[in-house]
C-alpha cells in the first residue's frame, strides 16, 4: 500500500511539474524579455525587434513620454515628470540634449520645452541602440507633425530633415508605430554635397537640436523609447 503511495505522488508531482513548465513557456511567447538579447548578434537584435505586443509597441522596459495639448499656456517652471506640455493649436520646439531620459522643462506653451535623451546611435553604424515608437491619443481628428532639426557647427544654417513624423487621432484602438528615424535621425544633405544622407542625433556635424512640432487640436502624442534597435 505505502509503495502505491508512494508512486502516487511521484507521478503527480511529475505531472505538476511538467505543466508548470508548459504555462511558464506559453507565459513568455508573447514577451519580448530584454535579457533575450543577450548573446545575439547584432542582426540578430534588429530581426527580433519586429515582435511586437498588441498595440503594436515591442514589450520590455522602457521610457514613456507624454506630449500633452492644452488650450491655455501654462505659467509655472515644470521640470519633472514624464510630459511635456504644447499648445493644442500651434508650434513649439522640443530642444534636445543628451543624457539620461529626463524632462527638462516640461512646458512647451511659452514655445520651447527641453528634453534629455541618450545618444540613439554613438558608435554610427546606422542601427539604433533604443527605438521610439508613438501613437495618438484622445478625441478622434486632432493631428501633430514634427521634425527633427539642428544647426551645422560650421556655417551656424538651420538643417531639417526631410522625414517628417505625422500622428492622427482617428476614431477607434490607437497603435503605435515606429518613429525613429523621424525623431532619432536628420535626413537632409547635411554636408552640402547635393546628396542626402541621415545622421543620428547629437552627430558632432549638427548641434543644437530640437523637435520642430506642429499641433493641430491632438490632445496626447504618446512615445514609448524601448531598448530595441532599428536600422537607419
Amino acid at each position: 500500500m505505502n509503495h502505491w503511495i508512494d508512486r502516487y505522488w511521484i507521478h503527480f508531482a511529475a505531472a505538476c511539474f511538467i505543466a508548470f513548465a508548459l504555462t511558464m513557456s506559453a507565459c513568455g511567447t508573447d514577451t519580448l524579455d530584454l535579457r533575450s538579447f543577450a548573446g545575439l548578434s547584432r542582426q540578430d537584435k534588429v530581426d527580433d525587434a519586429a515582435l511586437l505586443r498588441g498595440n503594436g509597441a515591442p514589450a520590455g522596459k522602457h521610457f514613456s513620454l507624454n506630449l500633452i495639448g492644452v488650450p491655455k499656456g501654462k505659467k509655472a517652471t515644470i521640470t519633472s515628470g514624464n510630459r511635456i506640455f504644447l499648445p493644442l493649436e500651434g508650434s513649439a520646439k522640443v530642444q534636445l540634449s543628451q543624457g539620461d531620459f529626463q524632462v527638462l522643462d516640461a512646458n512647451g506653451t511659452d514655445g520651447s520645452a527641453a528634453f534629455q535623451l541618450p545618444a540613439p546611435d554613438a558608435d554610427g553604424d546606422g542601427v539604433t541602440s533604443y527605438s521610439v515608437f508613438a501613437r495618438a491619443l484622445g478625441k478622434p481628428n486632432g493631428s501633430i507633425r514634427a521634425n527633427t532639426c539642428a544647426s551645422d557647427v560650421v556655417s551656424g544654417e538651420l538643417v531639417c530633415s526631410l522625414e517628417t513624423l505625422v500622428q492622427v487621432r482617428t476614431k477607434g484602438k490607437s497603435s503605435f508605430s515606429n518613429v525613429s528615424r523621424e525623431l532619432l535621425s536628420i535626413s537632409a544633405d547635411v554636408d552640402g554635397d547635393g546628396n542626402v544622407e541621415r545622421v543620428p542625433l547629437f552627430d558632432s556635424r549638427l548641434e543644437d537640436f530640437f523637435w520642430s512640432v506642429d499641433n493641430q487640436g491632438l490632445k496626447l502624442l504618446q512615445l514609448r523609447f524601448v531598448e530595441v534597435p532599428t536600422r537607419f
